[in-house]
């Protein structure tokens, strides 16, 4: 299938060959008809491509201080990699799409193979979307016109906020694409509609959409006899850093109106004004509510329509019923057509404004569509780098590409084989850049793959204990990134599958990197021999949001199971013994706020030792963010941030440093080492088994508030 692409770093917009993606249980795969350009959002996104590092920087000065604290933390080498290689990643253009349902999950009712809908999905030939983002297209309603649907529900999402009645005067600052809408809607509400925009055409055109008066640049008399008190409401889908339309709008609303932002604009709110008539101001957010949450998105969970009247779903839904009535013309904003293969024409024609233009669709033909699906894709016949172990990898998010890859990819004896993710072009992309042989969205393809050897598993945490037994039951090497699985009952498969594969079975390595970073190494070094010994770990982390997916114990296993999890096996690694028994305690419930991300967990090992983790959410990113102590044999040893490593003993002080070292390069050199040795793993099913026992048993006890010993049953 092809799909529009956006280069970051290059500034280059193409159409790329990608395998079809993979349809979820609450997901709609969808054939493309039509899709249409958001003129002034995907602009501003290639214009941002486009420019040089410096401007970038200038541009998101939020990116910059993430880099300089990145720096902090990490180190400069480590930083500049991963922003090199975020840099070059390659983004999916579009949000607003029409076409034929392929498949549906297994929990979509709605939908069925054959029905035309309207999706909020991005420019491809075959995309795949919740079924909240996905609206039956009426009889009567072309695929064009239902390509406007999520854009105009934006409008309509504006429009909503601004709480307009029959009669009433708006003001619609930018007469774009969503302003153009814009009209079109309030005009059929009974409402009458100034606008401006500073190009005379769109003016023209927005008066068959329904407006009454409208100016290039409207002076404050024209608009005091349009609304002699005031207009009630001003709507602004411009796209301007300036503050203008901000101070226009305050001064020529009424007291108490309302000003509802639904494009860019400068946000210095002038008090006197807002002060003075008791002015509203609303940001207006996307489609309705619904959108960007993942319950709603993700697994298909609606909000009730007596909580929720107008969400994403419902907004588009009623675009299209306005459409079919007549109500809205979209169809007279379209200005330029273009076929999927002639698509960088249509990006050139927005960036560099050759041409007056408004609505650019772009069309699919059919027969882009094959039976089957393909979903693998061949990268070059014979891949550049060669070595004895065939490598894939299943999940391409930020961490496989910016810190595993680059550190397997400098790894010798290794060739890349398949990388599988589940909408496909982050595994064409990823495969281009580290030079591996396929690209596809079905893992069976790595699965029954001759040459993959080891497989590395990098997808969200629900997936890992699945596919790690199918891996290991190919007969595949496996690693698969923190955490090992989220369950107990997925623990107990997994334990199962390797006691019934025996001693022959294929190596299981989970990324438990800290474990072989420098700062444990020096740790262990010193401490050999004594027992027993007490561990202090303090890790503090970002807060997330409430609704984030490290949170949802169904997606992530929550942020104990999924990160805490590192400290956990980091101090069974220094003491050299597994987990034995757990305690949890967490904060107080703060205001909605999850609290299993400030915690204390003791920790119980074998030999005697005992350890305690403080997994803290609640502190300053810019803080400090790791800190080991350990105590024993009359040796004290602090280390500080994976760099200073402070050691006491015999009265005396001495310093080494960690080289802020992670253990990542290191962890997949003793990974693959063990692959190619067929020697003794460098982590034992036993320390595996433990660590993550212990942090499943940490959320138990949270839950209990009581110890949990290694025999005791958990859920």
């Amino acid at each position: 299938m092809k799909q529009i692409v956006q280069y970051v770093s290059g500034g280059v917009t193409a159409v790329e060959e990608v395998p079809a993606p993979l349809v979820t249980d609450t997901q709609v795969l969808v054939a493309g008809r039509a899709s249409l350009i958001s003129a002034g959002t995907e602009r501003y996104v290639v214009d941002l491509a486009r420019k040089s590092l410096m401007q970038k920087a200038l541009a998101r000065p939020d990116h910059v201080k993430r880099v300089l604290q990145k720096i902090r933390q990490e180190g400069i080498a480590q930083t500049a990699r991963q922003v090199r290689a975020k840099l070059d990643d390659a983004m999916p253009l579009g949000y607003s799409a029409s076409g034929v349902v392929l498949a549906a999950g297994r929990q979509v009712q709605a939908f069925k193979p054959g029905d035309r809908v309207a999706v909020a999905a991005p420019h491809a030939s075959v995309v795949v979307a919740g079924v909240n983002l996905c609206a039956a297209i009426p009889d009567g309603v072309s695929f064009e016109a239902a390509a406007y649907t999520s854009v105009a529900a934006i409008a309509l999402q504006g429009v909503r906020l601004a709480r307009l009645t029959l009669g009433e005067s708006v003001f619609v600052i930018g007469l774009g694409l969503v302003g153009q809408i814009a009209v079109a809607l309030l005009s059929a509400q009974g409402c009458r509609v100034y606008g401006m925009d500073p190009d005379a055409s769109r003016v023209a055109l927005a008066r068959t959409m329904g407006l009454d008066e409208g100016a290039t640049a409207p002076s404050r008399e024209s608009l005091r006899q349009f609304a002699p008190a005031g207009v009630d409401a001003v709507l602004i889908t411009a796209s301007t850093d300036s503050n203008e339309p901000i101070e226009l709008a305050a001064d020529v609303c009424r007291p108490k109106g309302r000003i509802v932002l639904v494009g860019v604009a400068g946000l210095n709110l002038p008090r006197p004004p807002f002060y003075a008539k008791e002015l509203e101001f609303t940001v207006s957010s996307s489609l309705g509510p619904g959108r960007g949450d993942p319950q709603y998105e993700e697994k298909g969970i609606d909000y009730p329509i007596g909580h929720a009247r107008w969400t994403a779903k419902r907004n588009m839904e009623a675009a299209l019923g306005l459409m079919r009535s007549g109500k809205l013309p979209v169809e007279q904003l379209t200005t330029h057509r273009f076929g999927i293969d002639d698509a960088a024409a249509a990006y050139e024609l927005i960036a560099r404004r050759t041409e007056p233009h408004l609505g650019i669709l772009i069309h699919y033909p059919e027969s882009d569509v094959a039976s089957p699906l393909n979903r693998r894709v061949e990268l070059r016949a014979t891949p550049a780098k060669t070595g004895a172990l065939g490598v894939s990898l299943v999940g391409a998010g930020n961490f496989a590409r910016l810190v595993l890859m680059p550190a397997l990819s400098r790894r010798s004896g290794v060739r890349m084989r398949g990388v599988c993710t589940a909408k496909g072009l982050s595994a064409v992309h990823t495969g281009q850049t580290h030079e591996f042989a396929f690209a596809t969205t079905d893992i069976a393809e790595i699965l029954r793959d001759d040459e993959t050897t080891a497989v590395v598993i990098a997808t969200r945490h629900d997936l890992h204990a699945t596919l790690v037994i199918d891996a290991l039951e190919a007969g595949k090497h496996v690693f698969v990134e923190k955490p090992l699985c989220i369950t107990p009952d997925e623990l107990a498969r997994i334990a199962a599958c390797v006691h019934e594969l025996g001693p022959d079975a294929p190596l299981l390595f989970v990324g438990f990197n800290r474990r072989f970073s420098s700062t444990v190494r020096t740790l262990r070094n010193r401490f050999a021999g004594v027992t027993p010994l007490t561990v202090s770990y303090r890790f503090s982390v970002g807060e997330l949001p409430p609704a984030s997916w490290p949170h949802d114990m169904d997606v992530g296993g929550g942020r104990l199971v999924g990160e805490a999890c590192h400290a956990i096996d980091t101090c069974a690694a220094i003491v050299d013994s597994p987990v034995v028994r757990v305690f949890a305690d967490s904060a107080a419930n703060a205001g909605g706020q999850p609290t299993d991300d400030r915690v204390f967990i003791t920790l119980r090992h074998a030999n005697g030792s005992i350890s305690q983790v403080s997994y803290q959410a609640g502190g300053d990113r810019s803080g400090p963010t790791e800190r080991i102590e350990v105590f024993g044999g009359g040796i004290t040893a602090v280390a500080e941030g994976w760099d200073a490593i402070d050691i006491w003993s015999d009265s005396r002080h001495t310093r080494a440093s960690g080289g802020k070292d992670k253990g990542h390069a290191a962890e997949l050199d003793a990974f693959v080492d063990a692959c190619l040795g067929g020697g003794a793993s460098p982590m034992t099913w036993e320390h595996i088994y433990s660590s993550t026992w212990a942090a499943l048993a940490a959320v138990h006890s949270l839950r209990t508030g009581l110890p949990i010993a290694l025999d005791d049953p958990i859920s």
